[in-house]
């Protein structure tokens, strides 16, 4: 229960941060009401500190997902194409579809990328203090976020961007892998059986080749064509989002835990050297003696060890790894669910939208035409 209160504490973090912290009905628990829904936590805040409360402490880590979440898409798109050509001529619907492999892949090499410009986001995020700017010390997100980098410096900033790593790449590439599988092979192998007995003909006209002199001639024949119903296609996307989206907390859930672990005791690291650095600097205030930096990293190795036998030993209290790492897991997949299948179905959507070419497709199942619309 404490692994699940933890968790749904650390969702809630980001651009509703400080305006979480600064709404008393929050920090009291009362009851559920639209007053602590977002519109409501929002408007508590302009309330108290104006409108300019939006550009200074909501818009740079929205600003911030957006880019992170643009950079995604865009690298798995990019590698995909690169991985399966087909998908370079027929971006709506490539026959066939890309292999689980590719878009493992591509997941993968998105998802590394990713972790690089998220590492600094989180670094930053899990360091916040609403106390700080209730204090007055960080007029802003801004003069937070600027601050806090120049103190912590560029080896604190990818400080446990290793956890980071794992658990970006692959949650991405079990996201879109198992997305894309759902979604052409899981649609395309149901409309083979379903449609299994369909015996719908119409008349359609094709080119043939005359094999004497090179030239095309339309010659009219009789093809057996399928017509899946219009609902069945966007019921696969909204399986796959949700299945994507499982697979996803599958994997990331437990990683998210021990992550979350591991940025602590950096931050308390950081407190350490902060101390020490003061102390220094009062005994000797005309001879600074910098930190060595392989005593540095020697730090972030122990943290790592230290981390891992602290996460031991919460697991073992509550009874073993999966029970420990898996707390609350149900819920909070369940309830992030629907954002994350929706976000892949508009995904989809602009990703076809905006495809070059319009043509008729079509995709061979046992023979026949399966016309997609």
């Amino acid at each position: 229960m404490a692994a699940r209160r933890q968790r749904k504490k650390t969702r809630r973090q980001g651009y509703l941060a400080f305006a979480r912290a600064i709404n008393p009905r929050l920090q009291a628990n009362e009851a559920w009401s639209w007053r602590i829904t977002t519109p409501g936590i929002l408007g508590h805040a302009v309330q108290t500190y104006g409108w300019s409360f939006i550009p200074k402490q909501v818009l740079p880590p929205l600003f911030a997902n957006v880019i992170v979440g643009s950079l995604l898409y865009t690298t798995y798109l990019t590698t995909l194409s690169a991985l399966h050509p087909p998908l370079a001529s027929s971006p709506k619907r490539p026959s066939p579809p890309p292999p689980f492999t590719s878009t493992f892949t591509a997941g993968l090499l998105a998802g590394t990328l990713q972790s690089l410009l998220a590492s600094p986001l989180d670094a930053l995020h899990v360091r916040f203090k609403s106390g700080d700017m209730l204090s007055g010390r960080y007029s802003s997100t801004w003069h937070y976020a600027f601050h806090k980098t120049r103190e912590i410096g560029v080896r604190g900033v990818f400080a446990g961007w290793s956890l980071r790593l794992l658990k970006d790449s692959l949650g991405c590439a079990v996201f879109f892998g198992s997305f894309e599988w759902v979604k052409a092979q899981g649609f395309y192998s149901f409309v083979g059986w379903w449609y299994a007995g369909a015996r719908k003909t119409q008349r359609a006209t094709r080119p043939v080749q005359d094999e004497r002199n090179q030239s095309y001639d339309k010659v009219e024949k009789e093809v057996e064509v399928l017509r899946p119903h219009f609902a069945l296609e966007p019921t696969f996307l909204l399986l796959a989002g949700m299945s994507a989206s499982f697979a996803q907390a599958l994997v990331q859930y437990p990683l998210a835990l021990v992550q979350d672990r591991h940025y602590k005791r950096l931050e308390s690291l950081d407190a350490i050297r902060s101390r020490n650095a003061r102390s220094i600097s009062k005994a000797s205030p005309s001879v600074p003696k910098p930190r060595p930096l392989k005593a540095t990293f020697r730090d972030y190795a122990l943290a790592y060890h230290r981390t891992l036998r602290r996460c031991s030993a919460q697991a073992k209290k509550a009874g073993g790894w999966l029970r420990w790492g898996y707390g609350g897991f149900w819920w909070n997949t369940l309830r992030a669910m629907p954002s994350t299948s929706t976000g892949l179905i508009i995904f989809e959507v602009v990703r076809r939208r905006y495809a070059i070419g319009d043509e008729e497709v079509r995709i061979k199942i046992d023979g026949r035409d399966v016309l997609l619309v």
